[in-house]
């Protein structure tokens, strides 16, 4: 009997180790590392029938490397294929990871009932039954979805020789296991190993597989950070489950942008794409309420006109508190302290709660001007005009200063129908006539005199 061989990994970023030790040397956690059991094994390849024969590359001048781009797989889902640059390209790997329960099979099982191509679903968390009773209320008619509950990838290979699928999903990475590797379902070394697998048949097969991953309290995907390293596109599916929208982003796209944004609200009958995102994003209230401003930013390509609310109260405890929601509370710091030293506003005893509405996380500096707004005329408790917007950055000289893609900004809302946008004295507006009011400043003083005079 052959001896069973053992070592160590750190189960939060994938370290290997001879021996037990209580802190990892590489990310500094404590008491991540655990025994996994090893068996080297001769490996075959994905290809069951082995019709494959491995040949050595040959090097190739990059001037005779043909540039010929493939054409992109149509998901028929407008959001998603917006964050994947367009569609899902031939061969590549994309995994995506969220909370429990937000929906990635929800969504990842909608796609796959909606697609016009051959499509293996692959779950190893669910059984086909659980499956059939969320697909009748999603897409009930779907003729080219094929459905496998099964975790081993040899026994997977196997029936993807005989489906010979168009695209493959996998449901989760984190519960697959192989032959190769002796240690359990989830741990570093099968999530490595069967990741590699899966990369090996997309590569070869030119056939793209989606993988939906695990995530750990933190937020970070499970398993190694290679994991993230190893895929070609890296996906985070966001939102609050007791909101009915749900954000996707893209953190990492080998083959298109990753600043692009996803959006849906969460139905019975599944994920709807929410194609006007602005109108969710801005309150209907028909009073004026101070405190409340309006910011036109960016998300890619996609311009946004979202809704901050601030509010500005005497400290009672001495303290006063700083409490930002979607917005990067050690900005929300700097501003106040610009407005306190360059705009005079005495803000160091008081409460400032900041809150960008929908739900959402932005870290455009566009917003800057509209936070500025807001903590303002929550201050002096004067409501700023519905109709105005805003869209500059904030110096710690306290002058206002451009941003890019201005004119994309004063487009959206125009056509939203704002009458009147504040931005930059230094930006550079291309010559066209558009009807909204465009005023330009140049310094925070600016922006108060103009606002409240």
């Amino acid at each position: 009997m052959a001896k069973v061989k053992t070592t160590f990994f750190c189960q939060n970023c994938g370290t290997q180790f001879s021996k037990w030790q209580g802190q990892c040397s590489a990310c500094k956690e404590w008491n991540t590392i655990a025994e996994e059991v090893i068996q080297k094994a001769e490996k075959v390849s994905w290809d069951i029938a082995e019709k494959t024969t491995s040949r050595a590359s040959k090097s190739q001048k990059i001037s005779e490397i043909s540039s010929v781009s493939e054409a992109r797989l149509n998901t028929k889902n407008g959001e998603l294929n917006r964050v994947l640059g367009g569609g899902i390209v031939p061969g590549s790997l994309i995994l995506l990871g969220g909370e429990p329960g937000i929906g990635k099979s929800t969504l990842l099982l909608q796609i796959a009932l909606q697609l016009p191509y051959k499509t293996l679903y692959v779950s190893g968390e669910e059984s086909a039954q659980q499956i059939k009773m969320r697909a009748d209320r999603i897409f009930p008619n779907s003729k080219n979805c094929f459905i496998l509950t099964e975790t081993k990838t040899q026994n997977i290979f196997k029936q993807i020789a005989e489906l010979n699928p168009d695209i493959v999903i996998i449901d989760s990475i984190q519960t697959l296991h192989t032959d190769y590797i002796e240690s359990s379902p989830g741990s570093i070394s099968q999530i490595r190993e069967t990741t590699t697998e899966l990369i090996k048949f997309a590569k070869e097969t030119n056939t793209p597989v989606v993988l939906i991953g695990h995530i750990t309290k933190d937020g970070n995907i499970a398993g190694p950070k290679i994991l993230e390293h190893m895929v070609d596109t890296v996906l985070q599916f966001e939102g609050d489950r007791n909101h009915v929208y749900r954000i996707l982003r893209s953190q990492k796209n080998r083959f298109g942008s990753t600043n692009e944004l996803g959006i849906y609200e969460m139905q019975g009958n599944g994920l709807k794409e929410v194609e006007n995102p602005s109108e969710i994003l801005i309150s209907k209230n028909e009073e004026d309420l101070s405190g409340t401003a309006i910011s036109a930013t960016l998300e890619g390509m996609r311009p946004l006109m979202i809704e901050i609310q601030a509010l500005v109260s005497t400290a009672v405890y001495g303290t006063p508190q700083r409490s930002a929601t979607g917005y990067n509370a050690k900005r929300l710091n700097m501003l106040l302290a610009v407005l306190e030293k360059r705009a005079g506003f005495k803000l160091g005893a008081k409460d400032v709660f900041l809150n960008v509405t929908g739900g959402i996380t932005v870290d455009d500096p566009a917003i800057d001007l509209a936070v500025v707004a807001a903590v303002l005329s929550s201050n002096i408790d004067i409501a700023i005009e519905k109709t105005m917007c805003f869209a500059a950055e904030i110096g710690l000289a306290g002058e206002v200063r451009p941003v890019t893609r201005v004119d994309q900004r004063i487009s959206e809302a125009e056509k939203l129908g704002f009458t009147s946008i504040v931005i930059s004295k230094y930006c550079k507006i291309p010559k066209k006539d558009y009807t909204i009011k465009i005023i330009k400043v140049a310094k925070v003083h600016d922006v108060v005199k103009h606002l409240f005079g």
